[in-house]
């Protein structure tokens, strides 16, 4: 009795070790061969890290010291990708631990990969702590992803958007007020635009997704800042499993926050669903209208109370993280660069007037430069630095075989800066390059794509330039501004690409 049991003990042990060692080393070196015949090179692969030391070493040091003003950012914001393209080409393999990362740089197979013309791909997993940030639908596959795609898409139809536009004219007073009073009769102050931003279109994301809440806003606020940056700190390095349930400091503090803002968000969901059954108040917010779309008798078309908290958590990270960032570039590029920012006011003050006049949203479509200033922005700096898609089932693209589980990672930062794409001046701020719209402001009309593509575009773009037109136009109305002595410039990637030591830029009243 006792040999059979060391017998099933050793074969046990000896299972265990084959599947482990098919894990960190057969599987990533046969993977590794494939791609190799294909000529998709990289960094060799190494045992168990892959490539995550290097990467964090390359990002720790390129951080460390800003760069000159310019726009030439991604060696300074990417330094292993941009590093492995170098030495590789635009196809190109890395590892995230025994996984293989192949950068993909063509267009064209981009374009195929964000269709999923065949449904071939899907996005790859993620480390489970990113759930505390994101959810919703920008994480859903599949039939659940559809269901609330149907579901959400009302929210964003320009009719809806168009009720919106008081709030957004609303907070953007308040701030231009705020402003000027900071410069006063002097005429001139320095002031931070970073923080200033966040807080405008974290004040914007208030009234339009949850009405009064917005003293409820500002605490899910500085709770998913700080969730934010406890995240990124457990993404970047390899996630082993069952470490989030170590009790950690930071483990701790991550499920404490997640559980503060689910209880925020509960008591406002549920607060609301009292009051549109009460038939006393009719909200046309974000909320209102997704509960609204949500009414219905199938259960199975129904998001759950988790699911309708997912995406409201959403609405506060993405609704206000990516306009804040589109702005707060916006006006450290237009601070570089007086004769755009010239030739933007004059424009706003053709079609909009005098100071006096809030802008409507017919004027605001009639703001063309304004608007190719925005996604001259959108290029040099965009929101998203990659996309990450991975293949589920053995898949040909661009005459390449990828086996399943192979992960495609799409550079939007580098495919923006491409000099191949848009010439040698890829690096330079030149709005006219969208004079005649963005399929012809490259050489491929998909170079340039800031919100994603495809069936899974952003549903907020909308909402995101209607705001950032808005207030930018408002801005423009009212002050001047250029770069203060202290601004250093030091663009890195914080999930968005933000200025690592601010954005201190000195306004003048005009």
């Amino acid at each position: 009795m006792e040999g059979v049991l060391l017998l099933c003990f050793a074969l046990l042990v000896l299972w265990v070790t084959l599947k482990i060692g098919y894990a960190v080393w057969w599987r990533p070196r046969a993977l590794e061969k494939h791609l190799e015949k294909q000529g998709i090179r990289g960094p060799p692969y190494k045992i168990l890290f892959g490539d995550v030391k290097e990467s964090n070493r390359l990002t720790q040091e390129a951080y460390s010291k800003p760069i000159d003003l310019s726009h030439q950012i991604v060696p300074r914001v990417i330094p292993f990708f941009a590093q492995t393209v170098k030495n590789y080409g635009k196809i190109c393999v890395t590892w995230f631990g025994m996984t293989p990362r192949v950068i993909v740089m063509e267009p064209e197979m981009v374009k195929e990969v964000l269709s999923n013309k065949f449904g071939h791909f899907e996005k790859a997993p993620s480390n489970p702590l990113t759930k505390l940030l994101l959810l919703g639908l920008v994480a859903a596959e599949g039939e659940k992803w559809a269901r609330h795609r149907r579901i959400l898409n009302p929210a964003f139809h320009m009719e809806k958007l168009k009720g919106m536009v008081p709030e957004f004219i609303l907070s953007c007073k308040e701030m231009i007020a705020r402003w000027g009073k900071l410069v006063g009769e002097e005429g001139s102050c320095e002031i931070d635009v970073f923080p200033e931003l966040q807080e405008l279109t974290g004040d914007v994301i208030s009234r339009t997704a949850f009405g009064s809440s917005y003293e409820e806003g500002k605490r899910l606020f500085q709770l998913q800042r700080e969730q934010q940056d406890l995240v990124i700190q457990a993404i970047r390095n390899i996630y082993i499993p069952g470490f989030r349930f170590l009790p950690t400091v930071k483990n701790f503090r991550r499920k404490k926050i997640a559980k503060e803002v689910r209880a925020i968000l509960e008591d406002m969901v549920q607060k609301r669903e009292k009051a549109i059954k009460s038939g006393a108040t009719n909200y046309h917010d974000l909320l209102g209208l997704l509960l609204e779309s949500n009414n219905t008798n199938d259960n199975k078309s129904k998001m759950t109370l988790d699911d309708v908290i997912e995406e409201c958590k959403l609405f506060y990270f993405a609704g206000h993280e990516t306009t804040s960032m589109l702005l707060t570039w916006t006006m450290v590029v237009l601070s570089t660069h007086p004769t755009w920012q010239q030739r933007a006011r004059e424009e706003v003050m053709q079609i909009m007037g005098s100071t006096t006049d809030p802008p409507t949203l017919d004027q605001v479509a009639h703001l063309k430069i304004v608007t190719m200033i925005l996604y001259e922005v959108l290029r040099l700096y965009p929101p998203v630095v990659f996309l990450i898609r991975q293949t589920y089932k053995r898949v040909t693209l661009g005459g390449l075989d990828f086996p399943a589980g192979v992960r495609l990672l799409l550079p939007i930062l580098m495919i923006h800066h491409d000099r191949e794409i848009w010439g040698d001046d890829a690096d330079e701020f030149r709005p006219e390059r969208f004079l005649e719209g963005v399929s012809k402001a490259a050489k491929h009309p998909l170079a340039f794509f800031p919100f994603g593509w495809g069936p899974r575009i952003c549903i907020g773009q909308n909402f995101a330039l209607i705001e950032a037109k808005m207030a930018l136009a408002m801005i423009l109305q009212h002050f001047s501004f250029h770069l203060s002595p202290s601004y250093t410039h030091a663009p890195y990637a914080q999930l968005t690409i933000h200025p690592q030591f601010g954005a201190p830029i000195i306004l003048e009243k005009l």
